[in-house]
């Protein structure tokens, strides 16, 4: 029985040091909710540009969460690509973000297919969490303010009338 008191001691001091040294940065953060404001993020694209949703204030944007090896990301992709050009010259920005996939696996994939929507890295997966990513593909629509208005789960046809209108009505 005392040996038990020993070591409940030595566990409650390990948790008290771990738990004062831990990394100020990685506490848990708010999860993007609709209607809310989109959690800020500075990402490098597979080119190594850097884009912050900051910067894109005043557009729409397009924030896609996917992956080169995901069967539902590659349905979408063809009406995403195709979106993204259509939208050139509107006040809109589509970012997709890798999600749990090999950047060279990445890159391969998007040659093949003539992508050109950038396409940015969350190695830490930090992004992913503060979205509360629940699987891929997941997409969020920010309006020009900075504020979640949609959450769509799993692929969409980004060519029906009704997702563009759902991107259109917020600009």
């Amino acid at each position: 029985m005392k040996h038990k008191g020993i070591v409940l001691i030595i566990l409650i001091a390990i948790g008290a040091i771990v738990f004062t040294f831990l990394p100020k940065d990685r506490t848990l953060k708010e999860i993007a909710a609709k209607d809310a404001p989109a959690p800020q993020f500075e990402l490098k694209d597979l080119n190594g540009n850097t884009w912050r949703l900051s910067d894109l204030k005043g557009k729409v944007v397009l924030l896609n969460f996917w992956a080169s090896w995901c069967p539902s990301c590659k349905t979408e992709t063809p009406s995403k690509e195709s979106l993204y050009k259509n939208m050139a010259g509107k006040p809109f920005q589509m970012l997709g973000v890798l999600f749990r996939d090999d950047v060279n696996d990445a890159i391969a994939y998007r040659e093949k297919n003539s992508l050109t929507i950038p396409a940015l890295r969350d190695p830490e997966h930090d992004v992913a969490r503060a979205y509360g990513i629940t699987g891929i593909p997941e997409t969020f629509i920010i309006d020009k303010d900075g504020i979640v208005r949609a959450k769509i789960i799993g692929p969409r046809d980004w060519n029906k009338p009704e997702n563009i209108a759902l991107i259109e009505q917020w600009m």
